[in-house]
């Protein structure tokens, strides 16, 4: 029987905030995290994250056939490393706006209103240009300006400032409106994870213990509180840790709500249905399932400028020689190093955000034609659809049973019709007009049918890996946890992850998702007196 403090399952973009805050905090903590650890040249390195997607280091989420997409299954890569997230995205910093907070707050989220979040968002940041009172200089998440760009990316934010975008110099300050370049997670030409910033203050702590590749088979109740796990390590031997004070989930918006209903916690009448002895009656667990869902559109460029074919025979020597010796070149690329976030209702706040890519970017297992192109992908940034998460039986070794619902809510679609008719105008703009060869998709004239949209909506659209919502807080029936993070019904146990958010917020989700880690640690802090 190992015994700490707190036990913390996952150690993401959340986990290791809440990690690092514990034992900042002089807290020993047991840290398991499902993946292997982060340490490899294919995270660290910015512009090889693309690499990863479909690697061990992650869970390859997928959804049944899916009839807003054409009978398509909803593919959902997530995390599955130390840092998660943080470790295997595009390294996009953004908080989202004001207003998803405030509406947080007013959904029966008390104390998450924008001006309670915003002092966690700087407390967590590290801003290389920015400062008060909007933006933090001496937090442990370095957010800097991309040293490489693209000048596929320059053209676009000539052509849409043409177009009649207005240019926004911080998407993260005043007002998200607006196209510009992304600030992003990148520090001295490395990948800034929570592993690689926050984990990397107390990684040699003897107060931390962090087991990789460690898959957790049960949580631990005595009297209906949580009091421990039994988890497999890397050699496949059982065991049994206890935690002195809480256990912490936080191992993301489709493991934590399966952890949930694998131990009983859960709709009673699904966990009926495969098997599993009701611990807690909870409806809220796998509902209210969110995502951002993007419909790219491509275009063939008529200059080399993409990134295509880069990572192949002499160039790839040259980009990694230059990468190595003099920390610069096109390795320091996030690959996405602009876009923007834009009105399409006129209902005063954004409701599409664009992520513009130098090279024609599809669905999980898709190639990309062999020439230079880029994607403009415009995505709805508060989905109206929403999807439901399940088990398939009681073995936890069992994929998931997701159902996305993508694009059953017309608003999405309506939205996302907008977006694409914005990007088109966007290509047919002078800046870009002149370096594209062909328009791709949807392709066709200047004015092309709504229905014709629709369809290549549904044909293409995509995950922009924001899940979010599974397990929700509030203060209603559906409700997971209540606004300190804690499961209800369940004492002694949390959830911090995007999971919780009641609606995904407007935006990348891993700036929130470690400001909910800030949060959460927070909480357990204060509420031992620590």
């Amino acid at each position: 029987m190992e015994t700490y403090d707190y036990i913390v399952i996952g150690a993401g973009s959340a986990g290791c905030t809440v990690i690092t805050r514990l034992i900042e905090a002089g807290k020993s903590v047991l840290a398991l995290e499902a993946g292997p650890s982060e340490r490899s040249p294919l995270v660290s390195i910015p512009a090889m994250f693309f690499r990863l997607i479909g690697s061990k280091r992650f869970w390859m989420y997928q959804s049944e056939p899916e009839a807003g997409l054409k009978g398509r299954p909803f593919f959902v890569p997530q995390g599955k490393t130390v840092g998660g997230g943080s470790s295997v995205n595009a390294m996009i910093y953004i908080r989202g706006q004001a207003e998803d907070y405030d509406d947080w707050r007013d959904a029966g989220c008390p104390g998450w209103g924008y001006d309670d979040v915003l002092p966690f968002f700087i407390k967590a940041e590290a801003n290389e240009r920015l400062a008060a009172p909007l933006h933090g200089t001496d937090g442990p998440l370095v957010v800097s300006d991309s040293k490489y760009r693209n000048p596929v990316g320059y053209a676009f934010l000539r052509a849409a400032q043409e177009a009649g975008l207005p240019f926004n110099d911080d998407f993260n300050g005043v007002q998200q409106d607006g196209v510009g370049f992304y600030q992003n997670t990148i520090s001295a030409a490395k990948r800034g994870s929570t592993a690689a910033t926050y984990l990397a203050r107390v990684r040699s702590n003897r107060l931390l213990t962090l087991r990789t590749e460690a898959v957790v088979e049960e949580l631990v109740l005595e009297n209906g509180a949580a009091v421990g796990v039994c988890y497999r390590g890397a050699g496949s031997e059982k065991i049994q840790a206890r935690a002195k004070e809480e256990v912490i989930l936080s191992a993301g918006a489709l493991a934590s709500p399966k952890i949930l209903l694998l131990n009983g916690i859960g709709p009673a009448a699904h966990l009926g249905e495969v098997g599993i002895p009701v611990r807690r009656d909870l409806p809220g667990v796998g509902e209210n399932f969110r995502d951002h869902v993007g419909a790219p559109c491509y275009a063939k460029l008529n200059v080399p400028w993409g990134f295509w074919a880069q990572d192949r025979g002499l160039r790839a020597v040259r980009h990694g020689l230059e990468y190595l010796l003099f920390k610069r070149g096109i390795l320091n690329s996030n690959l996405i190093e602009t876009g923007g976030f834009i009105d399409t209702s006129g209902a005063g706040r954004p409701d599409v955000q664009f992520h513009v890519i130098p090279v024609l970017s599809g669905d999980v297992g898709k190639d990309p034609p062999p020439f230079h192109g880029m994607s403009v992908n415009p995505c709805v940034l508060r989905p109206k659809s929403r999807g439901r998460m399940r088990l398939r039986s009681a073995n936890g070794a069992d994929p998931i049973l997701l159902n996305a619902n993508v694009l059953q809510a017309r608003e999405d679609v309506d939205t996302l019709i907008r977006g694409v008719k914005l990007a088109r105008q966007i290509f047919r703009s002078p800046s870009l007009a002149k370096l594209i060869e062909q328009e791709l998709t949807p392709g066709g004239p200047d004015q092309i049918a709504d229905a014709v949209i629709e369809d290549h909506i549904r044909t293409v659209a995509k995950t922009v890996y924001h899940p979010a919502g599974t397990c929700k807080m509030g203060s209603d029936d559906m409700a997971v946890v209540d606004h300190q993070l804690r499961v209800r019904g369940v004492p002694r146990l949390r959830v911090a992850d995007a999971s919780i958010m009641p609606q995904v917020t407007s935006g990348n989700t891993n700036a929130p998702s470690i400001m909910i880690g800030e949060r959460c640690a927070d909480f357990m802090l204060r509420a031992s007196g620590a």
